[in-house]
């Protein structure tokens, strides 16, 4: 259905196509199309239908598996940026329990999301509603180790017009209760495909990125759009007033598949207990451009954008943008994610996790860490340094001193350097150790038993993570939390970040202190990529350039 959109409408393919056509007539134009029926020829078609005995299949091959879905306190709205929402491990048999208890809920006409009682402890503290299995992998050409439902493989196939494309992934979606996706777009052409339920989605195309307020590219969310579909605020985003005359829907039914292109925003509503799988390649555009031709597309793309003379209304938008983008890194945000831990049995991580079993090189990184922290602490008045307040109020004038210095080198930022040249596997046990020995102290204060020393000691992973940590030591922590993804299996790396953010009295503050200044550091990077540019082309034109920070 269209929604007033000023483009072209998006064509409808009753009948499969062949590869070729596939690529001449829908992929080479980078325009979406719809494909009526393309999922009904699967297994999974009527072995996953909830309506037809599908659960029971579905617990019976695959119950077992640990599945991490999205939990939203925001529910239905799901939001894909780290900030606004939550990973959390349950067993797949759990979820299928949720959907099976939303059915017998809207059976008898109560509608009620609520909790039942022969649910996993660990789901007491979210109602099923709140828990989205999104985006699952089924295929993953990776990581293959993180592939723990390609039992269900077996159920789809995969369109013969894709049979020549190296897929990136191949993921399962579902959802018990109506599920509405945060606005945003793909790195890689994508193809959905509905193969129980309902599906609505709305689409624009990359021109539209003005009217729908992209997040800063610098950030971790750059995908996102920042505007809601409905009652958008159109004080502080005037331009999504036109959003939805560049955009179309479309309603994909049971058995029905859109081609969504890389780079074209989308917006996806879900009816409730639907089922979906979508495949991932990259285009045949991002295969053509190798690396080392980076920074000529760069030039050119820089070029044009010189060339072209901008009107002064979006001279105007442009300056807005910047400075409200500043504002922001400045102030910071007010997302409060509620990250409340889903508390489980301690595995072995805990035991390489004592201070006495450390070894000499992580000892001295600790012992090097606390003299660092409390040489700064001492510096400052103690009786408000270490008093955590909310990254919107008092942390802005934090945020920013940090931005001015985020450049600082890596040398002189004793933090970040400490934490440089720590190997991740030692500064996740010196980690673990400090968030367990914390939560441990906090324990024997409300015990109303004071341990002095201990306190000056288990203070460091606050004080250091909430008050000493700089844009550039974020960057370093942030790449040695990816070191610690990939060399740990999944049930410790689940817990160390568990325990690690758990450790704090408020997990969502501590969480969006390190985003905030990951993010004010690539803001930084990027700053200073456009000044040398700017100084390279006033340089080739014989002016003078001059700037301060």
């Amino acid at each position: 259905m269209p929604t007033g959109c000023e483009f072209p409408m998006i064509k409808t393919f009753e009948n499969a196509l062949t590869a070729a056509d596939f690529e001449s007539t829908v992929e080479l134009t980078n325009f979406p199309a719809v494909f009526r029926g393309c999922a009904s020829v699967w297994d999974a078609y009527s072995k996953w239908n909830p309506f037809n005995s599908g659960l029971d299949y579905l617990e019976e091959r695959a119950g077992s598996v640990e599945v991490e879905a999205m939990l939203s306190r925001t529910a239905p709205v799901f939001n894909g940026d780290i900030r606004s929402h939550e990973r959390v491990s349950l067993p797949f048999s759990d979820f299928i329990r949720f959907c099976k208890q939303h059915m017998r809920g809207k059976g008898n006409g109560s509608g009620v999301d609520a909790k039942s009682a022969d649910l996993n402890p660990m789901c007491e503290d979210y109602r099923p509603g709140q828990i989205y299995l999104a985006q699952f992998p089924i295929l993953n050409d990776e990581k293959e180790e993180k592939v723990l439902l390609k039992i269900l493989r077996q159920d789809i196939q995969t369109p013969t017009f894709l049979d020549a494309k190296s897929l990136s992934s191949i993921n399962f979606w579902m959802n018990s209760a109506e599920a509405r996706s945060s606005t945003h777009y793909d790195p890689h052409h994508n193809l959905l495909c509905v193969v129980s339920g309902r599906k609505k989605v709305v689409l624009w195309p990359p021109s539209a990125s003005p009217s729908l307020y992209p997040m800063p590219i610098y950030g971790e969310a750059s995908n996102h759009s920042s505007v809601g579909l409905e009652n958008p605020n159109l004080s502080d985003y005037p331009r999504a007033e036109h959003s939805l005359k560049q955009s179309q829907e479309i309603t994909l039914n049971a058995g029905d598949a859109v081609f969504i292109p890389e780079g074209w925003f989308h917006q996806v509503d879900s009816d409730e207990l639907t089922v979906a799988v979508n495949f991932w390649w990259q285009s045949n555009y991002m295969s053509n451009m190798p690396e080392h031709m980076d920074s000529y597309y760069l030039r050119r793309i820089t070029r044009s954008l010189l060339v072209s003379k901008p009107s002064s209304t979006d001279l105007r938008h442009l300056s807005e943008h910047i400075d409200q983008s500043r504002i922001e890194m400045a102030e910071g945000g007010n997302d409060n994610i509620g990250n409340e831990s889903i508390k489980k049995g301690l595995s072995t991580l805990h035991e390489k996790a004592s201070l006495h079993d450390l070894d000499p090189s992580a000892s001295q990184a600790l012992h090097d860490l606390i003299s660092l922290v409390h040489d700064h602490v001492n510096a400052v008045d103690t009786s408000k340094g270490l008093q955590h307040t909310s990254p919107s109020c008092s942390e802005g004038g934090e945020k920013s001193k940090f931005l001015v210095n985020a450049m600082s080198c890596l040398e002189d930022d004793r933090v970040a350097h400490l934490l440089w040249n720590l190997e991740a596997s030692r500064l996740r046990d010196v980690l673990l150790a400090m968030a367990l020995e914390l939560s441990y102290l906090k324990l024997l204060v409300k015990m109303e038993i004071f341990v002095l020393v201990l306190h000056k000691i288990f203070e460091t992973l606050e004080a250091l993570i909430l008050h000493m940590l700089s844009p550039i030591a974020a960057e370093v922590l942030t790449q040695k939390f990816d070191e610690i993804d990939q060399q740990t299996g999944e049930e410790d790396r689940t817990q160390f970040f568990r325990e690690f953010y758990s450790a704090f009295d408020d997990e969502a503050a501590a969480m969006d202190i390190i985003l905030s200044r990951k993010e004010a550091f690539a803001f930084q990077v990027c700053s200073l990529a456009s000044l040398c540019r700017l100084r390279t082309y006033h340089k080739l034109k014989g002016e003078k350039f001059s700037a301060s920070y």
